[in-house]
């Protein structure tokens, strides 16, 4: 009896493997040998009569296929063979602008526009050695009046409310906007990929919003914009997070959670990564700085509640500031008609085995905000280099007058702030260390925090540093 209840059990997990190895080839649906012709439709046909078969692979084989959006369904793989190069049209009016769903996102008001799209789909999965190119340089915005990370430039992927999805070992490039969008889904493994994204504004290599149940690994992110980037745009929580064993290099923040942080953060694990200057040496479409801004970023600004975040061995080469981890009081809602988000909670982070080296001068900080502090933080093992070589008494004045917060332009590297009082609270203001520059300390400046535990951190210089390596203000129950 117990071997029959053994084979039944493998039977009933080998059919369904056997309904999705279906294969249905692209070639099979129309004319897809001519690279100037679009083949939206050819593939769409492909997709919905494997979906109406009940699931299995649809195949783009080797070569160049130029397309506008594509739906996902239902037990359907998209497979894209070793060679295979899926390209965005650059004709607007072959892309569907979707209007907005019943998961209501700070993202959505200038409708969804993507390359593949899925809503509320299961079962779904993009695999295969090939690549998707979205073709996104100088790319205009087709939605007017609304934000620019809304204005209807084309994702690569977006994929919202889905289940049980499977993106592996595919490479990305050149989107118009975020490369790759996931936005309430839950259940989803994300391994193998490569994303190369340096062409337009707004250039994320991965955005995980409101996700629960998430696997990241393995994978190579290099992005103009942030890189790996955990967000709640809507009332939905990023839970159940894993990021492991990725390289990553963004000429804005590496690996952040944030800003957007309505729906919250709870149980998020980064481990095992690198952070690296990117290997683009050409013209920066975000004004910022060429190593870097942040290698890790954490911060709570729009309501929500971060709760359980652990970082841990991790290396950073080059970024100007190696930990960020920022509560303020932003309060920008979700959607207009939403209420005013409350003060944010930030507590129980664990930050350890970290090696940064070859840093720039900002410095690292936590820092809360007088009316709320950030709880039960506890920093161990984490040895960081910076360049240092700036001279005594060279003092920034923080004027306030940089034009936006994710440029360089306007910070005075080889300055630093005087002391504690000249580190501006800002508390509705947008939450990157560009807002300061240099702090006046250049390991670590912590103010507004309660619970703090500091165990084997090191701090060095390889330049001149006049500064001293630790300033803690307003800050209950210190233990190193």
């Amino acid at each position: 009896m117990k071997a029959i209840q053994i084979i039944t059990s493998l039977l009933l997990a080998i059919l369904p493997l056997r309904a999705q190895a279906r294969i249905f080839n692209i070639a099979d649906f129309g004319e897809i040998a001519d690279t100037n012709k679009v083949c939206t439709q050819v593939i769409q046909k492909a997709i919905d009569a494997c979906y109406l078969a009940g699931g299995g692979r649809v195949d783009i084989p080797s070569g160049l296929y130029k397309s506008g959006t594509i739906v996902l369904k239902d037990n359907v793989e998209l497979h894209l063979s070793a060679g295979a190069q899926l390209v965005a049209s650059r004709d607007d009016n072959d892309f569907i602008n979707f209007p907005p769903v019943s998961f209501r996102s700070l993202k959505d008001a200038g409708g969804w526009v993507s390359l593949i799209y899925a809503h509320n789909a299961r079962n779904i999965s993009i695999t295969g050695q090939g690549t998707i190119d979205g073709r996104g340089a100088g790319r205009k915005g087709t939605v007017k009046g609304v934000a620019g990370d809304c204005n209807g430039r084309p994702r690569n992927i977006l994929l919202i409310s889905c289940r049980n999805v499977t993106v592996k070992d595919i490479t990305m490039r050149n989107s118009a906007l975020w490369n790759q969008h996931y936005l309430d889904c839950e259940d989803v493994i994300i391994s193998g990929i490569r994303v190369w994204n340096h062409c337009n504004g707004n250039n994320d290599g991965i955005d995980i919003d409101g996700c629960r149940r998430f696997l990241l690994s393995n994978s190579i992110i290099d992005s103009d914009d942030d890189g790996i980037v955990l967000k709640s745009t809507g009332m939905a929580p990023c839970e159940d997070i894993i990021v492991r064993g990725c390289v990553v290099s963004s000429f804005a923040n590496a690996i952040k959670l944030g800003t957007e942080s309505t729906g919250g953060y709870k149980n998020i694990l980064i481990s095992d990564c690198i952070v690296k200057p990117s290997a683009n040496k050409g013209k920066r479409i975000i004004k910022s700085t060429p190593s870097g801004i942040t290698a890790i970023s954490l911060e709570t600004v729009d309501g929500g509640v971060m709760d359980g975040v652990t970082v841990n061995n991790i290396l950073i080469e080059g970024t100007e500031c190696p930990i960020y981890v920022r509560l303020g009081n932003r309060a920008r809602r979700h959607i207009p008609e939403a209420p005013l988000p409350p003060l944010s909670i930030m507590r129980n982070i664990l930050i350890s085995n970290i090696t940064a080296l070859n840093t720039g001068n900002f410095g690292s900080s936590i820092t809360g905000i007088p009316s709320q502090k950030i709880e039960n933080i506890t920093l161990s093992d984490i040895h960081i280099v910076n360049r240092g070589g700036l001279k005594k008494g060279a003092f920034s004045t923080n004027s306030g007058d940089r034009q936006r917060h994710d440029m360089g332009r306007n910070i005075d590297f080889d300055c630093y702030l005087k002391s504690s009082a000249d580190v501006k609270e800002d508390d509705a203001g947008y939450p990157q260390p560009t807002v300061w520059g240099n702090l006046p300390s250049y390991g670590l400046f912590v103010r507004h925090v309660k619970n703090i535990t500091v165990n084997n951190v090191t701090f060095k210089s390889t330049g001149t540093e006049p500064r001293p390596a630790v300033i803690m203000v307003d800050v209950d129950n210190k233990n190193k």
